[in-house]
């Protein structure tokens, strides 16, 4: 039996940040489920493509329609191995709902594995699991972290830092690095490659 994976998004979740991972951990052989908040299986939500140009943040452009597979009231979180929080503006009012906050909290007192990129540290923020945790995020997220009681830091962006069951990833280059450190943490090995 494969592993499964919840996959939590959002309207405006980044686009990367959303069909990279999902489609990376089905391509290993994880069973993903994606949610969204008020969102039932076979509904889509529009992502934002965050593309970094020179300028002071990132530039915003409309992503893809990104998939629900999971209606949203009837996940049990007990029933997954690992959480995976992407990116974008969604977390910024994701972070809102207390369904969210409690799925969050499952996995963290449960001790299972859990990756966050970019802005989906702003639900562990919110979610208050960063007491004595060190961990990335964007840039703009770094006071969000310390005023949690997390430690910040601000590591290139194709980086990822790990803290016990929590890998993060400042932002969409570091796919390579959050997921290849969050299959160790799922206790998955891939070789022969």
């Amino acid at each position: 039996m494969s592993k499964k994976i919840l996959l939590l998004a959002g309207d405006y979740v980044e686009d990367y940040e959303a069909m990279v991972p999902y489609q990376a951990l089905l391509s290993v052989g994880f069973e993903v489920d994606t949610l969204a908040p008020d969102r039932q299986k076979g509904d889509t939500v529009p992502t934002a493509v965050h593309d970094f140009v020179g300028d002071q943040t990132y530039k915003e452009t409309q992503g893809h329609r990104f998939a629900i597979t999971a209606d949203f009231d009837g996940v049990n979180p007990a029933d997954y191995d690992g959480l995976y929080i992407a990116g974008g503006r969604a977390p910024e009012y994701t972070r809102l709902n207390k369904r969210v906050l409690e799925i969050t909290r499952h996995f963290f007192e449960a001790n299972k594995p859990v990756a966050a990129i970019c802005h989906g540290i702003q639900i562990l923020t919110a979610a208050k699991v960063l007491q004595g945790r060190t961990l990335t995020a964007y840039v703009a997220v770094g006071p969000d972290i310390e005023l949690a009681g997390g430690t910040w830091k601000n590591i290139p962006a194709d980086q990822a830092i790990v803290d016990g069951n929590l890998v993060t990833s400042p932002a969409w280059p570091g796919h390579p690095a959050i997921l290849k450190e969050f299959y160790k943490l799922l206790g998955v090995q891939i070789s022969g490659i």
